[in-house]
């Protein structure tokens, strides 16, 4: 039998949106002036796609399984009939709904404007994961772990067990190249109402609530700081205020440009690298030398057997796994932006199996340092652990330098959360799942904002090369979008209510998380001539499931009463997608029958 090598027929490069109209085009409806697809395209662009398109599907034969040349260089070269995906409603259709709204700046979108790296992506992972957990309140982990040995075992494990979620996900990134992460990935292989359903949740709860507590967590550190041990008795209105002036000033300079954003995330990230370095080094020096600033150094680690005291008990090892696999939340990131990498099939594995290690080693090294530093005590009490060492090391003067440190780690966390809410937002808008205006680009009269610009002095043209983006210059970013969030955000940071948040996350996130990675299961069985760059191995995605059932069970047991508020708010979400996505569907349905009817009435002469 013939070996073909679909790499060989050298298509010209299509970004992600190209490829995304190339998929859900038919030939059987190529005529048609609208989609039959309640997600799908003018006819006018999937017509002029499929005219350039290399690869006809009436002239290339369908690979068989032995006959399927798997490479990097063609993992992007597929069209409708290799991509089985296409011939079905719920199939992988594009970005940009009927209804969805005209494009601003000239009809320019994130995915046709890459400008990505694998430096950015590693820092968007890095600087979410790594927030405030570590540094604050790893408590849960070793209250529960009930030894210094356990508790960096529940670390390893729970580090391990959420890379099997981040392998999962590069997979599903790889074969749908797309802006929107779960969104994208449950709309195209379960339907449009899974994609809805997380949209629904994750816009209106998930990303803001989470970024509230980012925010919040914020402002009571740098409160701490500027305050000191008063801060205790601080006014919340007072934390909460600079909490709002943190997201305010995040949100601005995310919507000046992405090259902005970037290069905050690049530089948190490394600052978080640092900080974490610089505390195992002190920590190492102080069980060394037996320096600190109280002059009585602790001598515990060294007293007691590191597994002396290990929970027997299944039910606290179940609370300690619980608790790190919280602290690694945060390595789906990435997955809302693969559609503006520059290369998602070769960066986006490399992101996250470069990340996960480096935050597993991060947060071991840490622990370690804690326990050189910090008896059990406060260890396995303290909600602000890192300022706890500064102080034991090097005194009120350590306690400030510690608080910063966390401010900022916070900051860093804000601003990746910032950029990628900003994007499942602006995708949402582009689905038609939201309102079309959140998936513009820029604001009312940015282009031609813009184009005064550039006419401007030398000043303004370097700003504009210094941190605009290349081809946008500035704005060229979802500002409706994050502005959305941002008021979402503000919301949640007034009314300060997280204890039902943190039972939502248990429940909505793990669920969306299960049926995501189930989601490439099935894919595999449906769709196994599907291109791949990436590939994980099965066990990955059997295990991550196993582990999000376990989760979600937890939380469900734990407060049925707001797990049953948490159910609620998502079914409330099914009549919004009957309106909002179903009903827009049979309108653009019922303008097409009576179109054709009328076009063949006037054939027939009347």
């Amino acid at each position: 039998m013939s070996r073909v090598n679909y790499a060989n027929l050298n298509p010209p490069p299509r970004d992600s949106l190209e490829l995304a109209s190339l998929a859900s085009s038919s030939p059987d409806h190529s005529h048609s002036s609208r989609s039959s697809s309640p997600s799908g395209i003018s006819s006018s662009r999937k017509q002029s796609l499929s005219n350039d398109d290399p690869l006809n599907p009436v002239t290339t034969p369908r690979p068989t399984p032995h006959s399927r040349s798997y490479s990097v260089s063609s993992a992007f070269d597929f069209a409708s009939n290799l991509f089985p995906l296409s011939s079905t409603a719920a199939g992988y259709s594009v970005l940009g709904a009927p209804g969805s709204g005209p494009v601003d700046l000239n009809g320019a979108s994130l995915e046709k404007h890459k400008s990505l790296t694998y430096l950015n992506g590693l820092s968007l992972i890095v600087g979410l994961i790594i927030g405030s957990g570590i540094f604050s309140s790893p408590a849960q982990v070793n209250s529960n772990a009930g030894s210094y040995g356990a508790s960096l075992v529940i670390w390893t494990v729970a580090g391990i067990l959420a890379w099997t979620g981040a392998a999962s996900y590069a997979e599903l990134g790889g074969a749908i190249p797309l802006n929107g992460g779960a969104q994208v990935y449950l709309s195209k292989i379960f339907g449009d109402w899974a994609g809805f359903l997380f949209t629904w949740s994750a816009v209106f709860v998930l990303k803001p609530g989470s970024t509230a507590i980012i925010a919040i967590i914020f402002g009571e550190y740098v409160v701490r700081a500027a305050v000191g041990a008063d801060a205790e008795d601080a006014s919340a209105w007072i934390n909460k205020g600079v909490a709002l002036a943190g997201l305010t000033v995040i949100t601005i300079l995310n919507c000046i440009s992405t090259r902005l954003a970037t290069r905050m995330g690049d530089f948190f990230m490394f600052f978080k690298f640092v900080a974490l370095l610089g505390i195992t080094i002190t920590g190492i020096v102080v069980a060394a030398t037996g320096f600190t600033w109280k002059g009585t150094p602790n001598t515990e680690w060294k007293t007691t057997g590191w597994f002396d005291g290990t929970s027997t008990d299944p039910s606290s090892w179940a609370v300690a796994i619980y608790a790190g696999l919280w602290a690694f939340d945060g390595w789906d990131n990435t997955n809302f932006v693969v559609g503006e990498f520059l290369n998602p099939a070769r960066d986006l594995p490399r992101v996250i199996h470069t990340a996960m290690p480096l935050v597993i080693l991060s947060y071991l090294l840490a622990s370690v340092a804690y326990i050189f530093v910090l008896p059990t005590s406060i260890i396995s009490s303290s909600n602000t652990i890192a300022v706890q060492f500064g102080s034991v090391v090097f005194g009120p003067v350590g306690s400030l330098v510690l608080a910063l440190i966390v401010s900022g780690s916070c900051i860093g966390a804000l601003n990746a959360t910032t950029f990628t809410s900003g994007r499942l937002v602006y995708a949402a808008g582009k689905e038609g799942f939201l309102p079309g205006l959140l998936g513009h680009i820029g604001m009312p009269g940015s282009s031609q904002s813009y184009n005064r610009l550039q006419r401007r002095s030398w000043v303004s043209r370097t700003v504009t090369r210094l941190i605009g983006d290349e081809e946008g210059g500035i704005g060229f970013t979802p500002i409706n979008a994050m502005l959305f969030n941002a008021l979402l955000t503000g919301a949640y940071i007034v009314v300060g209510e997280f204890g039902t948040l943190i039972t939502f996350y248990g429940v909505a996130g793990y669920t969306f998380y299960f049926i995501t990675v189930l989601g490439l299961i099935v894919l595999r069985v449906r769709e196994p001539y599907l291109e791949r760059p990436y590939r994980t191995w099965i066990s990955t995605p059997i295990i991550f499931c196993c582990v999000s059932l376990f989760l979600l069970s937890r939380a469900v047991f734990a407060n049925p009463g707001q797990t049953v508020v948490v159910v609620a708010f998502v079914a409330a979400g099914v009549p919004v997608y009957f309106w909002r996505v179903r009903g827009r569907w049979r309108r653009n349905k019922g303008e097409e029958w009576g179109w054709k009817f009328w076009r063949r009435w006037g054939r027939s002469g009347g």
